[in-house]
């Protein structure tokens, strides 16, 4: 595998968390702009935005739980060379449902469509774990 082929899905899991940050801030500042919450409110207490606006900072902050697992792997399997085509396809399935997980969160948002994205996602990287650490410890 190339270094290429190994960081590409890693730049864009850290691409849709820009795009998500991007994204809030507009968002937030029509909230803030129409009223619908008040500047000295928003800054005591963040749930005071509207439901869209808090499904957007909620996607957003989402970036920020199992994909920092997913870097430390990338990085890991990179550095030790134990990334292979299985590896990569796992990436991709778990970048994948990342960005579907993102789309839904911030869009109809039917809690069993982004469970089963962030499932598969989870599911993914707890395979990436396992087979990472078995090539770790057994020496392959």
């Amino acid at each position: 595998m190339t270094v290429a082929m190994i960081l590409l899905p890693l730049f864009v899991e850290v691409g849709l968390t820009f795009l998500l940050l991007f994204a809030l801030l507009p968002v937030r500042m029509r909230a803030l702009s129409s009223g619908e919450v008040s500047r000295a409110a928003a800054a005591e207490d963040t749930s005071t935005y509207p439901p869209r606006a808090q499904r957007f900072a909620n996607a957003f902050s989402n970036q920020f739980e199992l994909p920092v697992l997913f870097y430390v792997i990338t990085v890991l399997a990179l550095f030790t060379r134990k990334a292979d085509i299985v590896f990569v396809v796992l990436a991709w399935v778990f970048v994948i449902s990342r960005i579907v997980h993102a789309f839904v969160f911030t869009t109809s948002n039917p809690l069993s469509v982004r469970f089963s994205a962030y499932a598969v996602g989870a599911i993914a990287l707890a395979i990436m774990w396992v087979l990472f650490a078995l090539a770790i410890l057994l020496n392959v």
